[in-house]
C-alpha cells in the first residue's frame, strides 16, 4: 500500500511514519516543517533533541528501515502541488496529521487563532478537493480529537463513537429515529477547527463518496515507539511547555525534574488518554480496516482510558515523591466533568490498551531525567488565557 502521511515530521506523525514503513507500507512524509518554525516563535525547543529530517530519514534507512521519501509541501498553501502531488503518486490512502494541534497555542493570541483556523481548515479543505479533483479511490485516514465533544457535563452518558441516535418527535405525534453527528461542543479555536473538519467529512462522503475514516483521540502520553528508540537520531518529540505540552507528560517531565506538578484549576477535569504505541497501532487498525465504498465516515474513539487530572497528579506524586501545585485555570472550562466513552470499535479490531499502570510512566521519567538539562523552568507553566478573566487570574 502506498500512503501519503501529510504531518509526518510531528508527534504523532513521526512515528507512525515509522510503523507503516516497517509493516512494508511504500511511505512518504508530506509537511511544512510548521511545528519546528512554531519552536522557533516560541523560543522553545523539545525536551529530547531532534533531528533535521534528512537526518532522521538516513538514520531510518541505516538501522534497515524501507526507505522513507519526504516532500516539503504547505497543503493550507499550495493546492497546485498538492493536487500534482496525488495525480503523481496515486498513494492507496493519506493519513492526515497536518494540523495545528496544541489548544492553548490556538488560544494564545488572535494571530494563533486565525493561523490555527486558516492552517487546519484549509488544509483539510484542499486535501478533499484535490482527491476529488484527481478522479482516486483513496481512504483518508484524519486524526480528530475527543474535545470535539466537549468537556461539560454529559449526565453520565456514554459519548458513542461520533454518532447519535436521536428520536424525533412529528407534529401528528409519530415519531422516527435518526443517527446525527454527536452534538459538537468545542472548547478553544484547535478543537473549533477539528469540528469543522468533521462537516467537512460529512459534506464530501455524502456528494463524491469520499472513504474517511476520523480518528477522535484522546491526549497522548510517552514519548517513543519502540522503533523510535532504535537510534538516537530517531527519537520523536517531548513537549513539555504551556502551549504544547499534553498534561500527563508534563507532570512526568515535572517530577522528573523536582518541579511541583502543576494543576490548573480544581483538578476535576476528566481527559480521555492513549498511549503513543496505541496511536500508532490505531492508524495501522483503521487503514486495515477502511470503509467500504459508499459506506458513511467512520469514527472511532482514539482512546484507552480517562482520569481526573487531579488524580493524575496524585498517582505521578505517588510514584516519584514530586509535591502537587495548584493554578489558575487558564482555560474557560467547567471546574470538573464526567467522560465516560465508547471506544469499542478498536477493540473488537483487536487493539490491546497499554495501560497506565504498565510501567511506561517510569520509562517517560527516565527519558524527562535524562534531558533534564534541556528543559527552560520558565516555560513549564501555562499562560495562554482563554479569556481576559482568565488572563486576569494567572497575571494579577
Amino acid at each position: 500500500m502506498k500512503v501519503l502521511v501529510l504531518g509526518g515530521d510531528g508527534f504523532c506523525g513521526w512515528p507512525c511514519a515509522l510503523n507503516l514503513a516497517d509493516q512494508g507500507h511504500d511511505v512518504v512524509i508530506v509537511d511544512n516543517l510548521s511545528r519546528r518554525k512554531i519552536d522557533v516563535e516560541l523560543g522553545i525547543t523539545s525536551l529530547t533533541p531532534i533531528a533535521t529530517v534528512e537526518d532522521r530519514l538516513t538514520a531510518w534507512q541505516e538501522t534497515g528501515g524501507r526507505p522513507i521519501r519526504f516532500v516539503l509541501l504547505d497543503l493550507a498553501r499550495e493546492y497546485e502541488r498538492l493536487l500534482q502531488l496525488l495525480r503523481d503518486e496515486a498513494p492507496d490512502a493519506v493519513v492526515h496529521f497536518a494540523e495545528q494541534r496544541a489548544a492553548p497555542y490556538s488560544m494564545k493570541s488572535s494571530a494563533c487563532k486565525r493561523y490555527t483556523v486558516d492552517n487546519n481548515v484549509n488544509g483539510t479543505h484542499n486535501l478533499l478537493c484535490a482527491i476529488v479533483e484527481s478522479g482516486l479511490d483513496v481512504h483518508v485516514v484524519h486524526l480528530g480529537t475527543m474535545g470535539v465533544y466537549g468537556y461539560g457535563s454529559h449526565r453520565g452518558a456514554t459519548i458513542p463513537e461520533g454518532y447519535l441516535t436521536v428520536d424525533v418527535p412529528q407534529p401528528d405525534g409519530s415519531r422516527f429515529t435518526e443517527q446525527i453527528l454527536h452534538p459538537a461542543n468545542p472548547g478553544s479555536v484547535y478543537h473549533m477547527s477539528k469540528t469543522l473538519d468533521q462537516l467537512l467529512f460529512s459534506y464530501y462522503n455524502k456528494n463524491d463518496a469520499l472513504r474517511i475514516t476520523d480518528l477522535h483521540q484522546g491526549i497522548v502520553w510517552g514519548t517513543n515507539t519502540e522503533l523510535c528508540a532504535t537510534d538516537p537520531r530517531l527519537i520523536n518529540r517531548f513537549d513539555y511547555d504551556g502551549d504544547y505540552g499534553t498534561v500527563l507528560n508534563r507532570f512526568l517531565m515535572q517530577a522528573a525534574i523536582n518541579y511541583p506538578l502543576t494543576v490548573h484549576g480544581t483538578g476535576g477535569q476528566t481527559r480521555a488518554f492513549i498511549h503513543i504505541r496505541d496511536s500508532v497501532k490505531c492508524v495501522q487498525l483503521a487503514l486495515d480496516n477502511p470503509p467500504a465504498p459508499g459506506e458513511k465516515v467512520k469514527i472511532f474513539n482514539q482512546m484507552t482510558e480517562s482520569h481526573q487530572v487531579g488524580q493524575l497528579a496524585q498517582k505521578v506524586a505517588d510514584m516519584t515523591d514530586a509535591q502537587v501545585s495548584h493554578l489558575p485555570n487558564p482555560r474557560n472550562e467547567a471546574r470538573d466533568n464526567d467522560l465516560t466513552v465508547d471506544n469499542r470499535c478498536f477493540l473488537d479490531l483487536g487493539l490491546e490498551p497499554t495501560t497506565l499502570d504498565d510501567g511506561l510512566l517510569t520509562e517517560v521519567v527516565d527519558i524527562a531525567r535524562r534531558y533534564a538539562e534541556r528543559c527552560d523552568r520558565r516555560r513549564i507553566p501555562c499562560t495562554s488565557a482563554w479569556t481576559r478573566t482568565q488572563a486576569e487570574a494567572i497575571h494579577p
